[in-house]
This record gives C-alpha cells, sequence and structure tokens, in this order.
C-alpha cells in the first residue's frame, strides 16, 4: 500500500521476486478445501492455464469476426443449455460479475415497462411518470438494491417480500403488495426470485412466482448466480426457472471459473438490443450476422475475453463433470448437515437444499448471548488458520454459514471445521 511508483523501469526478474515474496505468501485462501467463506471457488485448473493466453490476445470482444467473439457465443449456449433455459443467437452476455448482469437484466425490464407505457426512456428517462416498483425477497442479493438505485429508480420503490420458515419468498406476500401498490398508483414492473440465496442457498418457489408474474405483466427476473447450477442436482425446487424473462449465473462461481465471469441470459435479445444499442459510424460492421456486437446489449464498450476461461473450465469437465462437481458439494453440504443435527452443540438454522448450511454453535452449558459468540466465531476461526467461514444474520439472529464450492474437500475437513469452532468459542475477546 505505501509503494512509490519507481521513476525508472525495474526488471521483469525483479517484478517476479516481488510477487514471489510479496504476493505469493498472502493468498485470499478461497484455493483451500478448507475455505467455507462467502461464494468464492477454488480456480478450475484448466481456467487457470489459459489465462495468460486471454491476457496475451488481449482483444476487445466488443464484436467483430475474431475468436474471442465467436468463443462467447459459444459458452453462451452451453451455460443457457446447461441449466435448461431457452437460447436464441444473441440472448446473453458475459459480465463482470452478477452486480453487472443485474443492471444490464433490469435495464432491459425497465425499458420494457416504459415501452409498454408508449414511453421511450432511453429518449425521455422517468421523469413525470408513476414510480417503477422492483419487488425483491429478503433473502435477495444486494445487487438488486444497488441496480435499482443506478438505473434512477430508487430504493424506495424496492419492495422486500417477507419469506417463509425455509426462507424462501412469501408468494401471498409477494401479491399483496403487487395489489397495494397498483391501489396506489404506482407502477410494479418486475419481480426477482432467488435460485440459490447466499445466506442459506434457498430457491424460491419460481414456477409460483412466474405464474404471479404472469398475471401482472411482471418482467420476472432469476438470480442464479450461485445456485442456478443446482438445478443438476435435481431438485425440483427450480421448476420455473426457464420461464424467467432473465436469469443471471456466475461461472466464476460454483463452475470455478477465474474471476472475473459472471453471465446474464434473457428471453427476448431484441428487446435487450434495443435497451442498450448506441452505434456510432466508427463502429459500424455489415458483417455482424445480424445479431450486431455484444457492446450493444451491456454498458461494456470495451470487454475482455472471459470467455476462453469459461470455455476451458467447462470443455476439461464436461456436461457430466459438472454434474459431479455439483453433485459432490451438494452431498458434502447434507452431510455437514447431518453432523449439525447431530451434535449437541451446534444448531441446524435452514434446510439444505444447495451446498450452502447456515447454523450456530450453541453450546449445551449455556443459553445467553449466543448472538455475541456467534458474531466473534469467524475471525476466532480465521486466526486460528486452520479453517474459514464466514457469519450472517437469519430471522435477527447471528448465524454461521459455511458455503461449500470445492471437489477437494473432505468429510474429515468438515468434521474439523466443527472442532475449529469449538475451540474458537473458547477465546476470549
Amino acid at each position: 500500500m505505501r509503494q512509490d511508483l519507481p521513476a525508472e523501469g525495474r526488471p521483469l526478474s525483479d517484478l517476479l521476486d516481488d510477487i514471489r515474496t510479496r504476493v505469493l505468501p498472502y493468498p485470499m485462501g478461497n484455493g483451500h478445501p478448507r475455505f467455507f467463506g462467502w461464494v468464492n471457488s477454488a480456480p478450475s485448473v484448466a481456467g487457470v492455464l489459459v489465462a495468460p493466453i486471454a491476457a496475451a490476445l488481449n482483444p476487445s470482444c466488443a464484436g467483430g469476426d475474431h475468436a474471442g467473439v465467436l468463443l462467447e457465443h459459444t459458452v453462451l449456449r452451453w451455460l443457457a443449455d446447461l441449466v435448461g433455459y431457452p437460447h436464441r443467437p444473441g440472448g446473453g452476455l458475459l459480465t463482470s460479475g452478477a452486480s453487472m448482469a443485474t443492471v444490464v437484466a433490469l435495464a432491459a425490464a425497465r425499458q420494457h415497462a416504459a415501452g409498454r407505457d408508449g414511453v421511450d426512456v432511453r429518449e425521455d428517462g422517468l421523469y413525470g411518470r408513476p414510480p417503477m416498483v422492483l419487488y425483491v425477497s429478503a433473502e435477495g442479493h444486494s445487487c438488486l438494491r444497488k441496480a435499482a438505485e443506478l438505473l434512477g429508480l430508487g430504493s424506495r420503490q424496492v419492495r422486500i417480500v417477507p419469506v417463509d420458515d425455509g426462507f424462501r419468498m412469501d408468494v401471498d406476500a409477494l401479491r399483496t403488495l403487487v395489489a397495494r401498490d397498483v391501489r396506489a398508483g404506482l407502477r410494479p414492473f418486475c419481480v426477482a426470485a432467488s435460485a440459490g440465496t447466499v445466506n442459506t442457498g434457498a430457491v424460491d418457489p419460481l414456477d409460483e412466482i412466474a405464474d404471479v408474474a404472469a398475471a401482472h405483466g411482471l418482467w420476472f427476473h432469476v438470480d442464479g448466480a450461485y445456485g442456478a447450477l443446482g438445478a443438476l442436482a435435481g431438485n425440483a425446487g427450480y421448476l420455473g426457472m426457464a420461464r424467467a424473462d432473465s436469469l443471471v449465473l456466475d461461472p466464476h462461481k460454483w463452475l470455478g471459473v477465474p474471476v472475473d465471469c459472471g453471465c446474464v441470459l434473457w428471453r427476448d435479445p431484441a428487446l435487450t438490443r434495443s435497451t442498450f444499442s448506441l452505434v456510432p459510424a466508427y463502429l459500424r460492421d455489415d458483417h455482424d450476422g445480424g445479431i450486431g456486437w455484444f457492446s450493444e446489449y451491456g454498458p461494456e464498450q470495451t470487454r475482455p475475453f472471459r470467455a476462453l476461461r469459461t470455455w476451458a473450465t467447462m470443455s476439461h469437465l464436461g456436461r457430466d463433470g459438472i454434474i459431479r462437481l455439483v453433485d459432490t458439494t451438494v452431498r458434502l453440504a447434507q452431510r455437514l448437515a447431518a453432523m449439525i443435527d447431530a451434535a449437541p452443540d451446534f444448531e441446524l438454522l435452514a434446510p439444505v437444499g444447495t451446498s450452502i448450511v447456515a447454523f450456530r454453535y450453541r453450546p449445551v452449558d449455556r443459553d445467553d448471548k449466543l448472538d455475541e459468540l456467534n458474531r466473534r466465531i469467524p475471525a476466532a476461526v480465521q486466526h486460528r488458520g486452520s479453517a474459514f467461514l464466514t457469519g450472517t444474520q437469519l430471522a435477527g439472529a447471528e448465524a454461521l454459514r459455511a458455503c461449500l464450492l470445492n471437489p477437494a474437500t473432505t468429510e474429515d475437513d468438515l468434521a474439523l471445521l466443527l472442532d475449529e469452532i469449538r475451540a474458537a468459542a473458547e477465546i476470549r475477546p
């Protein structure tokens, strides 16, 4: 942090020495099989292998007839097919991550709603029209609120829909909120459901929410950044995901593609293109095959070669390997949940349907100050140095959560995690 920019250039050998001594010894740690924090996977070997090639080619994947663009079309089709989402040419975009993918999706939703009202929101903005309302689960990701703020909708127009005992969106509550806003003269325009929340991995009742969206003319958006691939584990809760107008999923999460690589898929390419397309004369391409450039479907003009890492990762695993990866990590999460249920000093806080386990430590000899205890456990575990997990809040209570994405994790690692939590709890603040 305190380095000064050198006045004269340094030899590459010196830079490599610095990296070896000052960078490599201090990783984030997400490649380790006992890294259970947030949603940060270990990088795929294939993705790491080809990353220098993408950097050496250094293309802009805005558009044109070159490998970076053609490969992106391929991996978008692969990703859509993998999760059973309908795909048409031009029906997707690789992004920096789910945050940018969500901005793209909600911008298209805003454009769609305004167009149905006879307004060109690109030309006239949102001035002088009823506020547009977005509906988000209480367990929805913060990127949805950020997108609403960036798009000029305002967080005041983001309705937080309550969840049920399984931390899934309450569909009856959604119906009530939409009806109330219609009576108030507001403009409901989009409902954003989750296919795998960050807190618990919960999958909202997607098919029922799609019915509500259809009944009220709402854009149906699904945030599957982490959990969309969970559909490969045979979970019937994903029924309805294919009905979404837009779907976000992050190859750099469960698939392990080295960051950054997010993805947004949409049902109607023409609508998204009309939301973003702006082609000055110096970027005109009369040989784009009618689909246009990727830069016409999102805010980025210069776009990195994200597709190579994704293509290499998916090709190396194959469809069967991707399914094994998902099945393995889901099975590990279920095993951890069973270990927690069997332990008298732990408490499972949510059903386990994907690869996230939400729980807390509850010593048998005490029942007070549990929030304080569980709030300090993650840092204490990290300081011990053998495992890493993060905390959160569920239903107002402090909780621990373990996200399992690394197929190298073993049941012994899970047992060690619980022992580390027990030991960390004994450390006095």
